[in-house]
């Protein structure tokens, strides 16, 4: 195989040349190897130069010189009819930065590219909330769940109901065909077109939380990385509900109201937002027994 194309505009690319090579050279006999090739002035060492030097066996040096030329790290050439492996400048000249990055994954994640923002983003982002037309509002505003305003008192929802019988109910209620299964990374646990609220049809998502979230929520809680709620208002939608089987903690609300905006001011739409908390989420279930039984 050929080695891989050299790329020409290093100066401006210096950042990710540097990245490509520490990811290349790692931490073990492959950093033993671009050590010795790109040690002292001599512009090429032979094979057998390299395993005297680092004790490591011909064939080891062959392996890992042979992946740091097709990664285009080294110039593969001959020396004295030995295989040979050749620096290249821009390597030699950051070979120190390569080196310490290759040494420390963290730093390296860190290093600024063209590829990756380099500056450090505040954690919270104000936003005018001039132009914003947001509307919060709770379970009874929903005309798709208006039998529930004829349950007054409840409990919190058990943990007896699971998610997936929860967000089954609520589903068909609103009758919502299809199948939506839980994966990695999706926006939201049930997104549906047929929600009525005020007399209009609008577009919905929901986020639920499920039995085994124990305690109040808070913001932190919302998904592995505490990301949840952000994921949710990406959704292509007009009403954003976050539910759980228990009670839902004030700065959750103030979380939404915040992303409600972001998303109005951005899209120049009305946004509806709210919360179905462990007793609203019981009355739900008394209001429609039949739903909540599969």
């Amino acid at each position: 195989m050929t080695n891989a194309i050299e790329v020409s505009d290093s100066l401006s690319n210096t950042e990710e040349q540097i990245e490509r090579a520490a990811k290349t050279v790692g931490r073990g006999a492959r950093r033993i190897v671009f050590e010795a090739i790109y040690h002292h002035k001599a512009k090429a060492k032979s094979v057998g130069d390299i395993a005297r030097k680092t004790g490591l066996s011909r064939l080891r040096v062959l392996q890992e010189g042979r992946h740091l030329s097709r990664r285009g790290i080294v110039r593969q050439t001959k020396k004295n009819g030995d295989t040979a492996y050749e620096m290249i400048e821009f390597f030699h000249a950051h070979k120190k930065e390569i080196l310490r990055f290759a040494a420390d994954p963290k730093k390296l994640a860190k290093l600024p590219t063209k590829r990756k923002l380099g500056a450090t983003l505040p954690k919270f982002v104000t936003i005018s909330s001039a132009g914003a037309t947001v509307n919060r509002i709770t379970i009874d505003d929903v005309r798709s769940f208006a039998k529930i305003r004829k349950i007054n008192g409840a409990g919190s929802l058990p943990a007896s109901v699971t998610k997936g019988q929860f967000k089954r109910g609520v589903q068909a209620i609103i009758g919502e065909p299809g199948t939506f299964k839980d994966w990695p990374g999706e926006k939201s646990d049930l997104y549906t077109t047929r929600i009525r609220i005020h007399g209009k049809r609008l577009a919905a998502a929901f986020a639920f939380k499920g039995p085994g979230e124990k305690g109040k929520l808070v913001p932190g809680r919302m998904g592995k990385n505490g990301d949840q709620a952000q994921r949710l208002f990406q959704e292509e939608a007009d009403v954003f509900f976050v539910q759980h089987w228990r009670e839902i903690d004030p700065s959750v609300i103030e979380l939404m109201r915040s992303l409600a905006v972001a998303k109005s001011v951005t899209t120049g739409k009305r946004i509806w937002y709210g919360v179905i908390d462990g007793k609203d989420s019981q009355r739900l279930c008394l209001a429609y027994p039949a739903y909540f039984n599969a």
